[in-house]
């Protein structure tokens, strides 16, 4: 562990601070249109164009993904970008057989899954507090912290992803133990769920499936 210390910190501290107020001043929210192309006006896909993703995207997707919040800054999610026919051929056997032809059409399927050895990271992610105690032998703690924040990570991927241009399709009808099998044999690692990402054909796009009001769902307390 080697976090800084004293004056150092302080000055740490205060430059984050006031980063942050400057990146508020230059942007007070996202256009409509952003808002619009992440979330609001966004679907998911199923079927694809062969336009190819290149790995450099890939990786850019991944570099605004990281920063998304995790708790302690544990950043449990591994992913495994599915690109070549070998690999889709492995994960074919895990898919129902309606989901197979999305997969395989995805220029590249994503597998988000999440590491059950996350906190021995925790000298480098937080390094001013040694936390490791809270997870060593609580297998418990340690599946439910790993399970929820590396969902969250997924969720992030999918969200960078729309940001720089590509389209995803989120899949879940699969069998996690056949993955876990294929692909993450004699690891720490667990498959939560699958993400085909690449450059829509919106042609296989149906209506928009209705969403809840706030009244519905939301309350105060």
């Amino acid at each position: 562990m080697n976090a800084p210390t004293g004056t150092e910190l302080s000055a740490r501290r205060a430059q984050a601070q006031q980063d942050h107020r400057d990146l508020r001043r230059r942007i007070g929210r996202l256009s409509d249109d952003a808002i619009d192309l992440i979330l609001r006006e966004a679907r998911s896909h199923y079927a694809w164009t062969d336009k190819p993703v290149p790995d450099g995207l890939l990786e850019e997707v991944y570099e605004i993904a990281v920063n998304g919040a995790t708790s302690m800054n544990t950043l449990p999610a591994r992913f495994i970008f599915v690109k070549s026919p070998e690999g889709k051929e492995r994960l074919a056997r895990s898919l129902k057989p309606q989901n197979v032809p999305k997969m395989m059409g995805a220029p590249v399927t994503a597998i988000i899954a999440h590491d059950l050895d996350f906190w021995k990271e925790l000298p480098f992610l937080f390094p001013h507090e040694d936390r490791r105690h809270l997870f060593d032998g609580n297998a418990d703690y340690v599946a439910d912290t790993a399970y929820r924040n590396g969902t969250l990570q997924g969720a992030y991927l999918m969200i960078a992803a729309r940001a720089v241009g590509l389209d995803v399709g989120a899949m879940s009808g699969f069998s996690n133990r056949i993955v876990d099998e294929e692909f993450f044999a004699d690891t720490t690692l667990k498959s939560n769920f699958l993400c085909n990402i690449g450059y829509a054909d919106e042609t296989a796009l149906f209506q928009k499936l209705p969403r809840f009001s706030f009244n519905r769902v939301c309350t105060y307390a």
